[in-house]
């Protein structure tokens, strides 16, 4: 006799219908985004924070769709009040965080020039780099200061729209001597050019005036503090850690970082650095950089120091540090409240279609900002 070893396929089919049913319910119900509870950040809920749980939901449920994103959190009055991990991801993952990594470089700028190892943003590039011959280079690049590099104003050409962005990542980490190598576009301080190689320089010079590594300077006088940690951060050829790029984080730990700013500079009732600085920081120096002609749910964007962006989504001014690929920490004081998210950084990827990927996370949170009241 033959024996049948086959599955009723009806039952099959019943199981998966149920299970999305059941996943479905968790989205309804709000469950799809309760935050965990570590001890490291109190938590609470949308509606005890006076917040719309409706388009809450919305958000994470688009979040749940797009294939590379990795996490999205929601604070709130000091509250973690949503967190999802998406495509394998988990609460402890910490990936590159890209340009983000930018707003490490600056704040660990203002840190240096409030505890002394910087005497002023008027400090000059050739201070901090005797090596170089400057009387055989452009007169102007002596004269940059650090100021005009916080603001994106050094000169260098922005990499990516000009002949050196090639130059730039096929030098194998070895960026020094592209100072010299790479010429100017424009007169220190006129005009806006988005330099990775003067943010990673801007690292250096930190690193040199406060006789460190950028890493271990970051750990004593932002991390520790901040009670944060950087578990990767690679080094250019000569060892000096990236200011550009390539920090490593998860995304609780950027909350806070983001958090720091939204407090005026303090946390837990400890001043990291200064009000002033922060105000600073975020204040606007080139202005309608782009908007909507690549997003729908931001315009006018304007650029402080570094990474630091700011932008209108419907009527609510936004401030959010920018990572390629789709990291961000969106701040909305009006709100008292962050938005982080993290995802794949796409090294390398910057074709229209990727664009379109990256652009995806942007414009999810710009679509839920918009519709706060």
């Amino acid at each position: 006799m033959k024996r049948s070893f086959g599955i009723d396929l009806s039952w099959v089919l019943l199981l998966v219908f149920l299970s999305a049913c059941e996943k479905e319910a968790d989205t309804i119900n709000g469950s799809f985004f309760v935050p965990l509870e570590l001890g490291d950040w109190e938590v609470s809920t949308p509606e005890d924070q006076n917040l719309d749980t409706t388009i809450v939901k919305e958000m994470y449920l688009t979040a749940s769709k797009i294939g590379h994103i990795y996490s999205l959190l929601i604070i709130k009055d000091g509250y973690l009040i949503a967190e999802r991990y998406f495509n394998g991801k988990n609460v402890n993952t910490a990936l590159p965080i890209a340009s983000v990594t930018k707003s490490f470089t600056s704040t660990l700028t203002g840190i240096a020039l409030e505890n002394g190892k910087l005497t002023s943003l008027d400090q000059r590039l050739s201070e901090f780099f005797p090596e170089f011959d400057w009387e055989s280079m452009d007169p102007r690049k002596s004269q940059i200061t650090i100021e005009q590099i916080l603001k994106m104003k050094s000169g260098y050409p922005w990499e990516e729209f000009s002949d050196y962005n090639d130059l730039l990542w096929s030098s194998f980490g070895d960026w020094l001597p592209l100072i010299s190598e790479i010429p100017l576009r424009s007169d220190p301080g006129t005009e806006y050019g988005y330099s990775n190689l003067m943010a990673h320089i801007l690292g250096i010079i930190v690193s040199r005036a406060a006789d460190t590594s950028l890493y271990d300077f970051a750990n004593q006088y932002l991390c520790e503090p901040l009670e944060i940690s950087i578990p990767v951060w690679w080094t250019d050829h000569e060892g000096y850690y990236y200011g550009h790029g390539d920090i490593h984080s998860n995304a609780r730990d950027l909350a806070r970082f983001g958090y720091l700013y939204l407090n005026e500079g303090k946390y837990k009732g400890q001043e990291i650095i200064s009000s002033e600085w922060i105000d600073n920081a975020l204040s606007p120096y080139s202005m309608d950089l782009y908007g909507r002609e690549i997003f729908d749910n931001f315009s006018g964007l304007n650029l402080g120091y570094m990474n630091w962006f700011s932008a209108q989504a419907g009527r609510h001014t936004v401030f959010f540090s920018w990572g390629h690929g789709g990291q961000h920490i969106f701040l909305l004081p009006e709100y008292n409240m962050i938005i982080v998210t993290t995802a794949d950084y796409m090294p390398g990827q910057d074709s229209e279609e990727d664009w379109k990927k990256q652009k995806s996370i942007t414009e999810m949170a710009g679509r839920y900002i918009s519709q706060l009241p």
